[in-house]
Formats: C-alpha cells, sequence, structure tokens
C-alpha cells in the first residue's frame, strides 16, 4: 500500500502524517509531497527519514492512494493527473467538494455511497464535518427544517502565518499579518472571502456542504463565521429546527451512541466542550444540549472538534481506512 502524502511539509499535512502513525495505517512505503521549494528536504515518519518529493516524480510513482491538503489549485491541477495513474486521491482543500460527480464523505454518515470508480473524492471544510457529525443522526430521526450557525474558529484554520500572527502579538512582536486586523484580544466576523451575497466562502461552506452530505437541498441553512484567538479547536453554536418533535433524553441517547460523538453536558459540574479540551483528539464533542423555547421542535447545541483532526487530517485518514477495508482500491 504505496501513499502519498500532499502537502507533507505544511500543517494539516504534519497532523496527517501523525494520524496515519498513530492509527497505524497500513501502508508499505509513504511518498511525502511538497512544492518545489520544498523538494529534498525530509519529514519524520515512524522514526524514519523520508525525503520529500515533486508532484510530477509522485505521479510518476503511481501511489495507491493521495492524501491531498496543498490548496485548491493544486488541487484541481493535480488531482486528476494522479486519478489518470490510477491513484486514489481524498482531497481536502474545497476544489471538488461542489463538484455534481464527486462525493463529499464523512465516513460515519455516507462513506457507503464509495465505490472503485471514485478516483477523486472531497474532505469536507473543518467546520461543516463537526457540525454534520452530530446533526445526521438526529436528521435522520426527526428530520432537519433549518439550522442557525454561529463558529468561534481558531486561527490554526487560517493556518502557520495566523498561528504566527496570534503568537507575535500576544508577545508584542510586529511580524507579517495573516488578518486585516490584530486578532490578539479580538474576534474577527471575517473567515474566508466575501460572496456577492454577503456572506463569506466560510459560511456558505456550511449551507451547500451540510445540504450535500446528508442528501437534503431541502435543509434551510444560515451561518456566521467568525474567528477568534484560540489556537486550536472550532467551537459552534447551533439552533436546528426540526419538522417533528422531539424528546431531549432521546436526543442525548442518539448522541451518545453516534461513533465519533463525545457528549459533555453535566452543567452541575461546569462540564461543557470547550477548544482547550478537544486539542489533539478525534471526537466531535456535544454540550449545552437544550430546548429553544423560542421556536417549536427546536434544538440549541454547542458543538466543539480539533479542526485539523477530524475537521481536516482524521477524516482524511478516514476515508482511505474505509476504502481499504472494504476493497474499493
Amino acid at each position: 500500500m504505496k501513499v502519498a502524502v500532499v502537502g507533507a511539509t505544511g500543517m494539516v499535512g504534519e497532523v496527517m502524517l501523525n494520524v496515519l502513525s498513530e492509527r497505524n495505517f497500513p501502508l508499505t512505503e509513504l511518498i511525502p509531497v511538497a512544492s518545489e521549494r520544498s523538494v529534498g528536504k525530509s519529514v519524520l515518519f515512524n522514526g524514519k527519514n523520508y525525503t520529500v518529493v515533486g508532484l510530477k516524480d509522485a505521479v510518476a510513482m503511481r501511489p495507491d492512494i493521495a492524501l491531498f491538503s496543498a490548496g485548491g489549485g493544486t488541487s484541481l491541477e493535480w488531482a486528476p493527473k494522479f486519478a489518470e495513474a490510477g491513484t486514489t486521491v481524498i482531497d481536502n482543500s474545497s476544489a471538488w467538494r461542489m463538484d455534481l460527480d464527486k462525493k463529499l464523505v464523512v465516513p460515519e454518515i455516507n462513506a457507503n455511497t464509495l465505490t472503485k470508480t471514485d478516483k477523486i473524492i472531497a474532505n469536507p471544510n473543518c467546520s461543516t464535518i463537526q457540525m454534520v457529525l452530530a446533526l445526521a443522526p438526529l436528521h435522520k430521526k426527526y428530520k432537519i427544517k433549518r439550522i442557525v450557525v454561529s463558529t468561534y474558529q481558531s486561527v490554526s484554520g487560517t493556518g502557520v502565518k495566523a498561528v504566527k500572527q496570534l503568537e507575535n502579538e500576544m508577545a508584542g512582536v510586529e511580524g507579517e499579518m495573516a488578518y486585516p486586523y490584530q486578532i490578539h484580544r479580538n474576534a474577527i466576523p471575517h473567515c474566508d472571502v466575501f460572496e456577492e451575497n454577503g456572506y463569506t466562502k466560510e459560511e456558505m461552506k456550511l449551507v451547500r456542504e451540510t445540504q450535500k452530505i446528508l442528501d437534503d437541498r431541502t435543509i434551510a441553512v444560515t451561518a456566521t463565521a467568525v474567528r477568534i484567538p484560540t489556537a486550536g479547536g472550532h467551537s459552534e453554536a447551533v439552533n436546528v429546527e426540526f419538522e417533528n418533535d422531539f424528546d431531549l433524553k432521546e436526543v442525548r441517547n442518539i448522541l451518545e451512541n453516534t461513533d465519533g460523538v463525545v457528549v459533555q453536558d453535566d452543567l452541575q459540574n461546569n462540564s461543557y466542550p470547550m477548544a482547550i479540551n478537544a486539542h489533539g483528539k478525534d471526537d466531535v464533542f456535544v454540550g449545552r444540549i437544550r430546548r429553544d423555547g423560542s421556536q417549536p421542535n427546536s434544538l440549541n447545541l454547542w458543538i466543539v472538534s480539533d479542526n485539523l483532526r477530524k475537521g481536516a487530517a482524521t477524516n482524511t485518514v478516514q476515508i482511505a481506512e474505509y476504502l481499504i477495508k472494504e476493497n474499493l482500491i
């Protein structure tokens, strides 16, 4: 099992390598791939150094699987080249997510739609993954009509440059800016670029990707995405209106029995999900579960996850694991 990690020297790429190691992924050969400026460098994996190669050489090596985390432009150009060489690509960028011919996969929800013919598979946006993982079983039971979500997203979602900006500002050091404003002691209601409708791309990803993953275009979704000065972990306040009424005890029971979800909702002991506790974990944490008294059949949830793990690297690796388990490669 020959596996390429495209973008191996980046923030998500490094986490992918860690996840592959931690989960004892059954690879026999690792091919770390990066841009030309990183070719020749080495990455450490399972105690061994591997030399970084360029994209052209990686295609020629014909890996069985290529895990992409190198940006949309790179994915659009190179994912088809890998696919033509017989490689199954699992892409972490936004390049293929809304392509009608590509599957958008959260393994616990819709991996069963994958076939051997799916050579480019899209990994959803980090903020979408954690929300739909919690909502999918509730949608199945009560049918979602509308979702109102506000996100509180860490700077790691932007990348290394943003993490460095926060660190510099905390230390009182001038440096390169990832954002148009200071992020330390601030909250910026601006994640990704603005679209013509006044929403950001990040907000519209929550709308479009949720409908595609849950395979229901009737679900109404509206989102506000905010960048906050945390180093890792995304948090979301989610209000859901269902077609059918629910019992809170049953809701908790459904969530507690959902793979990948951990319920933290003990208010007497101040137990609820927090980004700092989700760091380095693969689960999606759900708490503050309560009925919305202002609207019929409506529920409030607080959902937290490590955006670099389940929101990116882990979900990608889980898709690859499913493909191997089901003999789809």
